[in-house]
C-alpha cells in the first residue's frame, strides 16, 4: 500500500487499553495525524461532538458499515492489520460509487473486557488500528470521532461512518442507466473470493464453491501470516482497494449513468441497478476481467469466483453509447462487460452470454444477509 506523509508518522503502541479514556486519548492522538491538510474536520475528537465545514456547493453523502467479528471476519484467521484496513474500506468504496470525496470517518469500536488485559489482544487492537489510520491517511478520510464501548461478549464488534461530498446534484446514482447503454467494471472480479478460498486450511466444501462474503472459515494462524506489499492485486481479500480515484473520474467527466460498488458480487449488485433503473442487462462472459487467482482456482469455480463471489470492491457502471470511455480511469483499467436493455416481462432481468452465444438466464446469488 502506497505510504502517505500522515502514515509515515510513527506512534507507541498502546501496551493495553487501561479503562476507555485511556484508549480514547490514544486514538484521539492518531486520528489527529489524518486530519492534516484537511480543510473540512473543524473541530475532531475531544468534544461532545465534531464540527465539519462542506466545501461550497457541495452535498454531503454519509454511509455506515459494521464489520462484526465471526460475521465479516475471525481474529484466529484475518491478520488485525486486515480487519482494520477492510473496516474503512468498505464504506470508502460505497463513497468512490457516488463519485464522492471523503471527508471525515467516526469509528465506533466495542472490544471485549480481555483486552484490558492480555497483551495478545492488546498486540491485536494496535495491529487493527494500524490498518485502519494507513488507509485513513492515503485516501484523505480523517478520523473526526466515534465512541468506544465493552462489547457484551468476546467478539469485536466495529462500525465506520463515513462522510462525503459531491457537487450539489452531480452524485452518481444506481437509478440513471437506460436501454442502450453499455456496463462497465473497473479492475478485476473473483480475487477477494479466490483469496478467502485458499484462507482456509482444506480446500472449498464441497456444498458450495464459492466462500460466500462474511462466512469465514477457521483457519490456522500461521496460513494468514501474509507480509509484504499490501495492494488489491496482492491480496484482494484482506486489503481492498476503494476505487475512489475513479468514482471521482467519472462524476467529474460525466462519463457514467449509473454507478454501483460489487461488494455483494456482480450478479447480486447489477441486480440491484437494473432494478433501481428499471432496465435488464445482459453480460458477456468471455469479456469479464477475472483475477489471476480467481482463474488459478479452474473452471467453473473461476466464472462463480467472478459472479457471485462479492467483496471485490469494484464500480460497476453503464455509459451512453456515445460515450468515449478510456481504458484506464483513476489507474485502474475498465473493460466493458454488456449492455443494458428493456426491461421485458417475458425475459430474465440478467442474461449470462457464454460461449457459443448461449444465453442463460443470471440470477442473483451474491451474499444476502438472513437470507
Amino acid at each position: 500500500m502506497p505510504r502517505s506523509r500522515s502514515s509515515s508518522t510513527r506512534f507507541a503502541p498502546l501496551v493495553r487499553p487501561t479503562g476507555e479514556l485511556a484508549l480514547i486519548d490514544y486514538i484521539r492522538q492518531r486520528a489527529a495525524a489524518t486530519r492534516r491538510g484537511s480543510s473540512a474536520v473543524r473541530l475532531g475528537i475531544g468534544d461532545d461532538a465534531a464540527i465539519l465545514a462542506p466545501p461550497r456547493g457541495h452535498e454531503i453523502v454519509v454511509t455506515t458499515d459494521m464489520s462484526l467479528e465471526a460475521r465479516h471476519f475471525r481474529r484466529d484467521a484475518h491478520p488485525a492489520r486486515a480487519v482494520g484496513h477492510r473496516t474503512l474500506a468498505r464504506g470508502l468504496s460505497d463513497l468512490a460509487a457516488m463519485g464522492a470525496r471523503p471527508l471525515a470517518a467516526f469509528l465506533s469500536l466495542a472490544i471485549p473486557r480481555s483486552f484490558a488485559a492480555d497483551p495478545v489482544d492488546s498486540h491485536w487492537l494496535n495491529e487493527f488500528l494500524d490498518g485502519l489510520f494507513a488507509l485513513a491517511a492515503t485516501s484523505q478520510a480523517p478520523l473526526a470521532g466515534g465512541d468506544t464501548a465493552e462489547s457484551p461478549s468476546i467478539h469485536v464488534l466495529a462500525d465506520i461512518v463515513l462522510l462525503g461530498a459531491v457537487p450539489s446534484g452531480k452524485a452518481l446514482r444506481r437509478s440513471g442507466a437506460s436501454p442502450g447503454d453499455r456496463l462497465f467494471l473497473t479492475g478485476s472480479l473473483g480475487g477477494s473470493a479466490a483469496e478467502l478460498a485458499t484462507l482456509t486450511v482444506s480446500s472449498v466444501s464441497s456444498e458450495s464453491s464459492v466462500m460466500p462474503k462474511s462466512r469465514v472459515p477457521h483457519s490456522s494462524a500461521a496460513s494468514l501470516r501474509m507480509s509484504g506489499v499490501h495492494t488489491s492485486g496482492a491480496h484482494p481479500h484482506l486489503y481492498p482497494q476503494p476505487r475512489l480515484a475513479a468514482g471521482q473520474a467519472l462524476l467529474r467527466r460525466n462519463l457514467a449513468t449509473a454507478c454501483i460498488d460489487i461488494s455483494d458480487g456482480l450478479s447480486t449488485d447489477l441486480a440491484h441497478l437494473c432494478a433501481a433503473s428499471n432496465v435488464a442487462a445482459e453480460i458477456d462472459a468471455a469479456s469479464l476481467p477475472i483475477h489471476a487467482l480467481a482463474r488459478a482456482s479452474g473452471e467453473p469455480s473461476a466464472l462463480r469466483f467472478a459472479l457471485h463471489g462479492g467483496e471485490d470492491y469494484e464500480l460497476l457502471f453503464t455509459a451512453s453509447p456515445g460515450v468515449s470511455i478510456p481504458r484506464t480511469l483513476g489507474g485502474v483499467p475498465l473493460t466493458c462487460i454488456g449492455s443494458i436493455l428493456r426491461a421485458r416481462r417475458d425475459q430474465p432481468t440478467m442474461t449470462l452470454i457464454e460461449a457459443g452465444g448461449i444465453r442463460t438466464p443470471l440470477e442473483p446469488h451474491g451474499w444476502e444477509h438472513l437470507r
